[in-house]
């Protein structure tokens, strides 16, 4: 397993979040454009081989620390890099409760890559399959996210990492089921930088 902290205040770069016909028509930057503030801490759990990250939040309430909940990101396997790691998400997510209680998030959107190809059809049953193998985890308590990581904390002494100057020119490690998922937009290169 990997375990990625991101600290809230932490700086951030992303592109605006498109639906799959804004893509069609929009030129896509070739780095992320836009520079934001991460909002809670966040401790991002990505499992070897599994095509999902289990994403736990806290929030600071003065001197008191809140667990939030669970976000559980379908993407695909990562991939270690000279200068990180490399995934690409799947447009599905689940929202779970610190209760365990869940619901589906942007599944009109998953079916609207599917339309437009960005995502081939075998691809999102897939997604859909491991969502479901997931949310079974969870409400099992088998899923490795519950063995006590709501309880960590970071060390106090942690500093927040400097992006390295050569993460742009590093080509992406594209995932090996990479023509297969996108169809014709597999040639794209669609890629994201974890």
């Amino acid at each position: 397993m990997l375990a990625l902290f991101i600290a809230a205040g932490s700086g951030y770069k992303a592109g605006p979040k498109r639906t799959a016909l804004q893509k069609l028509s929009m030129p896509r930057a070739a780095l992320p454009p836009d520079e934001y503030v991460w909002r809670r801490d966040t401790l991002r759990l990505m499992f070897p081989g599994r095509r999902h990250s289990v994403w736990l939040s806290w929030v600071n309430e003065g001197s008191r620390r809140a667990f939030y909940g669970y976000f559980v990101n379908m993407e695909e396997p990562f991939r270690r890099t000279p200068v990180g790691f490399d995934t690409q998400d799947h447009t599905l997510d689940i929202e779970v409760t610190p209760e365990h209680d869940w619901k589906w998030r942007d599944t009109a959107e998953l079916d609207e890559h599917v339309k437009h190809g960005f995502y081939t059809a075998p691809l999102a049953g897939e997604v859909w399959d491991e969502g479901r193998r997931t949310i079974d985890e969870i409400v099992r308590g088998s899923h490795p996210c519950l063995d006590g990581w709501r309880d960590w904390l970071p060390d106090a002494a942690w500093q927040v990492p400097q992006v390295p100057a050569e993460w742009s020119s590093v080509p992406p490690a594209l995932w090996e089921k990479h023509r297969w998922a996108y169809g014709r937009l597999g040639e794209l290169g669609r890629t994201s930088r974890g």
